[in-house]
């Protein structure tokens, strides 16, 4: 039994090798032109239509791929942000509870439009390209069975062609056989060689045929899929590409009104802590007497590029924080209402000086004294062509007002009001300027508009300009809510 099975796998093996062999001198007598291929033009074009397919759906399988690993590290990525917003967000905050819904909600989101995209769109791309390898292997095996009917085609054409030569040489025996038999033998010969042709031919057409029959079968199948499945391809991509648009869709929707809802929170938190103080370099960050500050009734936001209001106290209104927020307006420890109204009193005659110094007539070059050791004196003169004026030292911070204006015609360009400092300012940076309680200060146009904060403004010290005549070197910006105008 074992040696039968074994004749049997044997006989199968030797046979499959003729096959390979006789495909392949088939394929070499093909490509030298000593025998001709069948042809199908239009099999071809199915062909190269069902590699490209095959190639596009593949390369659409990678890509959409690579979208759920991009929406997979995307939701994690959104996860950490959350948890640490929720980390950081403290527990007497307004809004935690809806920050930590806000939070459990966009996590279900993101798995949700991921498991949903994974069995719309990846599954079905995945059993779309399913039925490709069985296709590829049957169009490789109709181009074998092509070669095989080929070569019967060509064995038996041949065996055809010979039939007139085996006639000829039946009527004159050639072989030494032949001719050593007898006469009655002859016949017997020449009928045997009849049989073995006819056998032979008879076994050539059997194969033909059986060839012929097998390669008709497969190619009229695949003649029929492939342009079946080549057309298929266009609701594929549109089912495909609908679906994933639409999810997207739906969630980026949902998604926006969780971040609308984050936002909101987030300006009620802002809202929450609007009024609350915020520390600035050279400042005191709590006045020394509290019970002053609460006497006064509340600040109101002044819009950009007005003068600042005052109350009924003279305080200046503090700005509300802008992208570059102004800072707080300090408060002494020693300041009171009634040095406050001292201030202001003090602030208008130095304006109406000002503004009088216009009127005069100028008759030498003027001349200007700059008082020295400013925390030290008690009282200075300013010296101002045909007129003296002597100001008091006393100020809130113990520091001098500049009273000495500028002229209407050496105004330095871009000119549009004058100010003066109810407050010290230290510069928290290389383009703010540096104030002392009483400087006046020219307020210049911002060579780019776009680039003014709202609450700040640009300008160059009065002394600095009449001293010095060099607005590039001199300009810099200071807060409008620590200084009043004037004129």
């Amino acid at each position: 039994m074992a040696e039968s099975a074994k004749g049997v796998s044997a006989g199968v093996i030797a046979k499959n090798v003729q096959k390979k062999i006789n495909r392949a001198q088939e394929k070499v007598l093909q490509k030298l032109g000593k025998a001709d291929e069948t042809k199908d033009e239009h099999f071809e074009q199915c062909v190269q239509n069902f590699n490209r397919q095959l190639t596009e759906g593949t390369k659409l399988q990678k890509d959409l791929r690579a979208y759920l690993a991009a929406v997979k590290a995307m939701h994690e990525a959104t996860k950490k942000l959350s948890e640490l917003l929720e980390e950081i967000y403290e527990p007497d905050w307004v809004g935690r509870e809806v920050v930590h819904s806000i939070s459990e909600s966009g996590d279900l989101l993101w798995t949700d439009y991921h498991q949903k995209l994974v069995d719309q769109a990846l599954l079905t791309l995945d059993t779309y390209l399913g039925q490709f390898p069985d296709i590829k292997t049957r169009i490789a095996k109709r181009g074998r069975k092509l070669v095989d009917y080929d070569s019967a085609r060509h064995h038996f054409e041949s065996l055809q062609g010979a039939k007139k030569k085996d006639d000829g040489k039946i009527a004159k025996p050639v072989s030494l056989l032949e001719k050593a038999a007898p006469q009655w033998c002859q016949g017997k010969l020449v009928a045997h060689i009849v049989a073995q042709s006819n056998l032979l031919r008879n076994q050539a057409e059997e194969e033909f045929l059986k060839a012929q029959k097998v390669f008709e079968e497969i190619n009229i199948d695949l003649q029929e899929e492939l342009p079946s499945l080549w057309n298929s391809r266009v609701g594929f991509y549109v089912n495909t590409f609908q679906s994933i648009a639409a999810l997207e869709e739906t969630f980026h929707k949902e998604m926006g009104k969780l971040n609308q809802n984050l936002s909101n929170t987030m300006n009620q938190l802002e809202q929450q802590h609007i009024n609350k103080a915020l520390s600035v370099k050279g400042a005191p960050s709590t006045p020394a007497h509290p019970e002053v500050c609460n006497a006064s009734p509340p600040l109101e936001e002044s819009p950009p590029g007005s003068p600042t209001v005052k109350n009924d106290n003279h305080v200046p209104v503090a700005v509300s924080p802008t992208p570059h927020a102004p800072p707080p307006i300090p408060k002494s420890p020693s300041q009171t209402v009634e040095e406050a109204n001292v201030n202001s009193e003090v602030a208008e005659k130095g304006a109406e000086i000002s503004a009088g110094s216009v009127a005069l007539e100028v008759e030498a070059e003027p001349k200007n004294e700059v008082v020295e050791n400013e925390t030290e004196a008690q009282t200075a003169t300013t010296i101002i062509p045909n007129v003296v004026i002597e100001t008091s030292a006393e100020s809130t911070n113990g520091a001098l007002y500049d009273t000495v204006p500028a002229e209407e015609s050496e105004l330095p360009p871009g000119f549009q009001f004058k100010v003066r400092a109810l407050h010290d300012y230290s510069a928290t940076d290389t383009d703010e300027l540096n104030l002392k309680t009483g400087d006046v200060v020219l307020v210049v146009t911002y060579e780019n508009p776009e680039e003014q904060d709202e609450g700040w403004l640009m300008g160059i010290k009065e002394l600095d300009w009449i001293q010095k005549k060099d607005l590039k070197s001199s300009t810099r910006v200071f807060p409008e809510n620590f200084t009043e105008r004037i004129q």
